[in-house]
């Protein structure tokens, strides 16, 4: 129980990462800020918490591209559970395309949810951290960040911005015991890759040295590492975890 006693708001919650990123928090103690833009999946993964762990998960819905809602939102949260401890920034979107065609909107949308999302949240709930002088700041960012992706210019600008301005927050804060990282997921079996086509798959399996999709899961016990006494003294860090995909 490595968290009892301890808040956790996680960001995209409703599915896929972040589902099993509250679930990991809770299954340990955590009491769980459940957030999504979609108000029944919060509330889906809210329930499942709560029937295994009577009381430790509340829902909020709320587009974290929208600063108004978040700084509400944050409010709100400490309200119901006082404190936040520990802060993971999952939500996140793709509109790929390639870049001569990639338009406005789908620029706009993938880097005010992807990258100004993670601002905004890390805006809304640095105050309290500081004042407690204690917190976790976990942003899910991507290899695709790290190594670009044909497709993807606005989804792997937005993971790049997403590490360049975690390292930027773990140096504004770690005098005040906060610590700021990045999780780099690589390929993980979620909705966003079942859509993929049977050949982009299995060309995708082969540049991953261990020849398999992640799961969620796996992104999930990086992410409470992160979190745990046990990484106090890491900040400003990106743990890839892709199989070998990137190294």
């Amino acid at each position: 129980m490595r968290f009892a006693n301890q808040v956790a708001v996680v960001t995209g919650a409703g599915r896929g990462i972040g589902h099993a990123i509250a679930m990991m928090f809770a299954s340990e103690g955590a009491r769980v800020a459940v957030v999504s833009r979609n108000e029944a999946n919060a509330m889906r993964t809210a329930d499942q918490i709560n029937e295994l762990h009577a009381g430790l998960a509340k829902a909020y819905a709320v587009d974290v591209a929208n600063r108004g809602a978040v700084s509400t939102m944050a409010e709100q949260i400490l309200a119901d559970f006082s404190r936040v401890d520990i802060l993971v920034n999952n939500a996140g979107v793709t509109r790929d395309g390639l870049s001569m065609r990639l338009s406005e909107e789908d620029w706009d949308t993938v880097l005010d949810t992807n990258l100004k999302g993670v601002f905004n949240c890390i805006q809304a709930f640095e105050r309290p951290m500081i004042k407690q002088r204690s917190g976790r700041i976990i942003n899910i960012g991507s290899v695709a960040g790290l190594m670009g992706n044909a497709g993807q210019a606005n989804y792997a600008a937005s993971k790049a911005g997403v590490l360049g301005l975690s390292k930027t927050i773990a140096r504004e804060l770690a005098s005040r015991g906060i610590t700021c990282n990045v999780v780099a997921p690589g390929f993980i079996e979620t909705d966003m890759t079942d859509v993929l086509p049977a050949k982009v798959k299995e060309a995708v399996v082969g540049q991953i040295p261990m020849g398999t999709f992640g799961k969620p899961e796996h992104i999930a016990g990086a992410v409470a590492f992160l979190a745990s006494a046990e990484a106090a003294y890491i900040t400003g860090q990106c743990l890839t975890v892709d199989g070998g995909m990137v190294m």
